[in-house]
C-alpha cells in the first residue's frame, strides 16, 4: 500500500460505494469487525475531506465504531465481491469473517484495512447522529425502515488514503 492524495482516486464516490461496495472496519489489532457498506458519501464538510457512512445499531460493527476514534473504508475490485457479500450477510458475532473471506488484515494508523483493498480511507470520527425520520421530505424513504431501526450516520475526517 502506498499513501496517495484522495484527489488521485480515479473512481467516483458512486462507483466506489454504491457500485463496488466496500468495507467499513473499526477496532484494534486484538479485536475488530468489518461489514459491507453500500450507503455513504465522500466529500467536504467543515473545511475537511470527509466520508459519511451509515450503520444500523444492531450491526456488530456498530459496537466497534462507537468505541473507537478511527474507522477505515476499504474499496475492492470486482473479484472480491463474494468476500464482501459474506461481510454484509454474516455477523462477526457468529463467524470469523476473516477466515470465511480469506481477506488479509493490515493494521495501520490506528485503523484496520485489508491487503486486497484497491483503496483505503483512514477516517477520524468528527460527528455522528441517528437519522430522524421527522426529516424525511420524501416519505418513500420510510420503507427502508419497516423495523424502525434507523441508521446512525458517522462523519469522518479523511486522514490518509492508501492505494494498492
Amino acid at each position: 500500500m502506498k499513501e496517495i492524495n484522495i484527489r488521485e482516486i480515479r473512481k467516483s464516490a458512486v462507483e466506489l460505494i454504491s457500485d463496488g461496495w466496500g468495507l467499513v472496519t473499526a477496532g484494534t489489532e486484538e479485536k475488530f469487525n468489518t461489514m459491507t457498506v453500500s450507503w455513504g458519501a465522500l466529500g467536504e464538510i467543515w473545511g475537511k475531506d470527509a466520508a459519511f457512512v451509515f450503520i444500523r445499531p444492531q450491526r456488530y460493527t456498530f459496537e466497534f465504531i462507537e468505541k473507537e476514534e478511527v474507522f477505515t473504508l476499504a474499496f475492492f475490485s470486482e473479484e472480491y465481491k463474494d468476500a464482501l457479500k459474506i461481510c454484509g450477510s454474516k455477523s462477526g458475532r457468529d463467524i470469523d469473517k476473516i477466515a470465511a473471506t480469506g481477506l488479509t488484515p493490515v493494521f495501520t494508523d490506528g485503523g484496520v484495512t485489508f491487503e486486497e483493498a484497491e483503496y483505503t480511507l483512514v477516517c477520524r470520527k468528527m460527528a455522528s447522529q441517528f437519522i430522524d425520520p421527522a426529516g424525511f421530505e420524501d416519505k418513500d424513504i420510510e420503507k427502508n425502515y419497516s423495523s424502525g431501526d434507523y441508521h446512525k450516520v458517522y462523519i469522518g475526517e479523511i486522514l490518509k488514503v492508501y492505494a494498492k
